[in-house]
């Protein structure tokens, strides 16, 4: 799998305290146009898997091709993943959005499905923000990198 070419994003939520957490990921998916579905998967050893499980909403944002870094602290056991990173609060459930993202789905749990050594975490997308301008930040074998038209 790691020969197939992903995007990249920081999926977030907060705690009933409102805490924010969030971490990358590069399973993301549309699921369906009606009602606009999306999903991601988290691995069954997540820390963070109990919170997204029961989380009534979760934001995606799907990162830019400057925002490598940002995938990385995010990617990492930190004891402060948000020490330092400027984010705001969504209209959907307070979620932390990152500012600067190509796309930020602001999503309500649909569903949640076991999937071998992961759970299944299928939203509604409530809300979108979209950069028109901006390349996606891509990651294949263990390397992020940028798309590359055949026309350029």
């Amino acid at each position: 799998m790691g020969s197939y070419a992903t995007g990249v994003c920081i999926v977030t939520t907060a705690t009933a305290e409102g805490a924010p957490i969030g971490l990358t990921v590069n399973s993301f998916n549309s699921v369906s146009l009606e009602p606009p579905l999306v999903l991601f998967s988290l691995a069954l050893r997540a820390m963070s898997l109990p919170i997204f499980q029961q989380a009534e909403h979760f934001a995606v944002n799907l990162l830019r091709r400057e925002q490598a870094a940002l995938s990385q602290r995010f990617a990492k056991p930190l004891a402060d993943r948000w020490a330092g990173v400027d984010y705001y609060s969504g209209s959907i459930g307070g979620c932390p959005l990152l500012p600067g993202s190509l796309a930020i789905f602001e999503c309500t749990r649909h569903a949640v499905h076991e999937g071998g050594d992961h759970v299944i975490i299928v939203g509604e997308v409530r809300r979108l923000h979209w950069e028109s301008n901006a390349e996606p930040l891509v990651y294949l074998r263990g390397r992020y990198g940028h798309f590359v038209s055949e026309s350029d």
